[in-house]
């Protein structure tokens, strides 16, 4: 899937597009790797914009590098 980077996602959305659950998001959204932002009062909904998950899943994948760096 292509995120386009204008545009706000719904955390599911992301998560289904990733292969991902949705717990997984929302702890890399606490960890602040991956920016998202609360939208209405009380409970909210959160809304991750297009441009933050590219940016997120170079993260990941440098992070995965390093942890299977060694390993060739």
């Amino acid at each position: 899937m292509q995120f386009e980077p204008n545009r706000m996602y719904r955390v599911k959305a992301v998560a289904e597009a990733l292969d991902v659950s949705v717990a997984t998001i929302y702890r890399a959204i606490e960890a602040g790797k991956l920016n998202a932002f609360k939208i209405g009062t009380g409970k909210g909904a959160l809304r991750i914009p297009g441009g933050a998950i590219p940016a997120y899943l170079e993260e990941c994948a440098h992070a995965a590098a390093l942890v299977h760096g060694g390993e060739r």
